[in-house]
Order: C-alpha cells, then sequence, then structure tokens
C-alpha cells in the first residue's frame, strides 16, 4: 500500500465588502471595460476595516473542518500560505491555531506570495508522507488590499481578498494514479525576476509594509508559459496524460493566462474552474478558494483528476496533480 495526502475537506471565506469595477471609476482614469477586457475581473472583495488575514483564515479553516466532519483537536499541522500577515511575527498560523482552540500540534506560515499555496500543499504532503502528519489544515489567506497603490491603476483594480482552506489526510492507496490524494508535485523558483512583481518595502529595507509593483506585460509573457510546463512535469511525474484532466484549478489572476495555459495543454476551458471574475487576485488564497467553489457549484466531483497551477513574485511557480 502506498500512502497519500487525500483532501477530505474544503471552505472559505470572502469579506462582506464587494468593490465592483465602476467604483474604481470614482478615483482613476479606468473603466469597467477596461479592466474587464484586460483581466476578466469583474468585482472583487476588500476586508473591513480590523478584519484581518489571520481572521479570514480561521473562518475559511472552521468551514473546512466541518466539511471534513473534523474538529480542531484532529488536527496534527496548521499551515498558513500568505504574503500579508497580520504581523510581522508571530506567524498567521499560529493565530488561526489558537483562535480555533487547537492546543496541540504545530503551525507555521509559508511565504511564496500567489504560487503560495502550491507550496504550502506540497509541504503539507511531505508532512504526511514522512509520517511526522497524519491531518493537516492547509489554508490560503490574503489582505492585498491593505499594499495596493490606489494610484496605479495597473495594479489596485486587480487584487481582492478572501481565505480558502483545506484539510489533507493520510489515507491508503495503491501506489497508482487512480488513487485519491496528491499524485505528483513541481516547484521552481528564479530569483532573477524579482523586479516583475514585488513589494517595495519590508522590515530590514524601509521598515514599512510597502506597496504591490509589477511589471504586467513582461509577468504575462512569463506566466503562460512556467503555468503551462510546471503543470506538464507534474502531469508526467504522475503518469497521467493532459487529456485525463477534469479540471485545471488555476491561480485566478488574469482570464487572458489562464485561457493561455488551458490552450498550451490541450484542454478546453469547459474543464477549468474560473472564479476570477468574482474575487479578482486573491494570491496564495485563490486556488483553495477556487477549490471550495468549484466543489460547490458541483463542478469539481470525487474521484476527479484535478491540475492546481500558480506563479508568483519571487518568482515562484509549481503545480499539484491530485485525485478529488
Amino acid at each position: 500500500m502506498t500512502l497519500r495526502a487525500v483532501i477530505t475537506g474544503v471552505g472559505h471565506y470572502l469579506p462582506e465588502r464587494v468593490v465592483e469595477n465602476a467604483e474604481f471609476e470614482k478615483t482613476l482614469d479606468t473603466s469597467d471595460e477596461w479592466i474587464r477586457t484586460r483581466s476578466g475581473i469583474e468585482r472583487r472583495h476588500f476586508a473591513a476595516e480590523g478584519e484581518t488575514t489571520s481572521m479570514m483564515g480561521t473562518a475559511a479553516a472552521k468551514a473546512a473542518l466541518a466539511d471534513a466532519g473534523r474538529t480542531p483537536a484532529d488536527i496534527d499541522a496548521i499551515i498558513v500560505a500568505t504574503s500579508t500577515p497580520d504581523l510581522t511575527f508571530p506567524s498567521v498560523a499560529t493565530m488561526v491555531q489558537n483562535a480555533l482552540g487547537a492546543n496541540c500540534g504545530f503551525a507555521f506560515d509559508v511565504q511564496a506570495v500567489c504560487a503560495g499555496f502550491i507550496y504550502a500543499l506540497s509541504t503539507a504532503n511531505a508532512q504526511i508522507l514522512s509520517g511526522q502528519a497524519k491531518r493537516v489544515l492547509v489554508i490560503g489567506a490574503e489582505t492585498f488590499s491593505r499594499i495596493m497603490d490606489w494610484e496605479d491603476r495597473a495594479t489596485c483594480v486587480l487584487f481582492g481578498d478572501g481565505a480558502g482552506a483545506i484539510v489533507l489526510e493520510a489515507q491508503e492507496g495503491k501506489g497508482t494514479s487512480e488513487d485519491r490524494g496528491i499524485l505528483a508535485v513541481d516547484l521552481n523558483s528564479d530569483g532573477s525576476y524579482k523586479d516583475m512583481l514585488f513589494v517595495d518595502g519590508g522590515v530590514s529595507t524601509t521598515g514599512t509594509a510597502g506597496k504591490l509593483r509589477m511589471q504586467g506585460n513582461a509577468l504575462f509573457r512569463q506566466a503562460v508559459v512556467k503555468l503551462a510546463e510546471t503543470a506538464e512535469t507534474a502531469l508526467a511525474k504522475a503518469g497521467v496524460a493532459a487529456s485525463e484532466v477534469d479540471w485545471i484549478v488555476p491561480h485566478q489572476a488574469n482570464i487572458r493566462i489562464i485561457e493561455g495555459t488551458a490552450k498550451k495543454l490541450g484542454l478546453s476551458m469547459d474543464h477549468v474552474v474560473v472564479t476570477v471574475q468574482d474575487h479578482g487576485n486573491t494570491s496564495a488564497a485563490s486556488i483553495p478558494l477556487a477549490m471550495s467553489v468549484g466543489r460547490a457549484r458541483g463542478q469539481i466531483k470525487p474521484g476527479d483528476l484535478c491540475v492546481a497551477e500558480a506563479i508568483g513574485g519571487g518568482l515562484a511557480w509549481g503545480a499539484v496533480v491530485l485525485r478529488w
């Protein structure tokens, strides 16, 4: 028998405030049509004053635990992917742990920007396969609205806030691609691309949180190629063909990137879970958010073969092949 890390529960949280594209027309030289045409985004959610990344992560975690039929006491580890923590330290994960009333196990954060959830999922998978944990709560949570330059129309209209979470559990499989759970992982990074997407502040530089800066066109060109390549590599590791994939669950950054990646994999958009129009780019939260929404819509079903892929600042990118 082969040990597999299987998703047994999923949940998400979105802040109450919904910001339509038209709201930006009041303060920026932009329009609903301009934003939709270039990104596919129609609206996004912004956290309320006083609403933090850990609060949203906790809400998503509670939903995922309920979906899995588990309690906080059943969880051995909590891993949170985020680039917008409440504080420099301690970790968001320990704050979520405390808010859940979980006084056992361990908790820590992973920072790989928009690829964060893929990295966190890979880390949780490794914890389970090594025997370090049997059940891991994996969360992506972000409040990117706090690091926006509201005068930069090229970036501030793209991002939103939210959180998604999954419960990952150790289960036995047969060691074939028909097993439920994570079948393969591919991770990559290249620091020479740093200037394409970064925040111009930090503890050891400015002492401030800073604002997000992005070279959109250059990043777009890198994203389509690298996302397709990492998905193909992960599929090869899993021993499955792209034609067998039921769902691509991509990082929700830009509809044109999503469409370009699907095309390179030879799959129609009928096989892609798309939420970017309603959430915008929620960075590390976008894939678990899409998983939760896709499952709720009835798109993702037990036994479905899924590919999750993302790219973010670093650049860091990767893919996970799993059977739901």
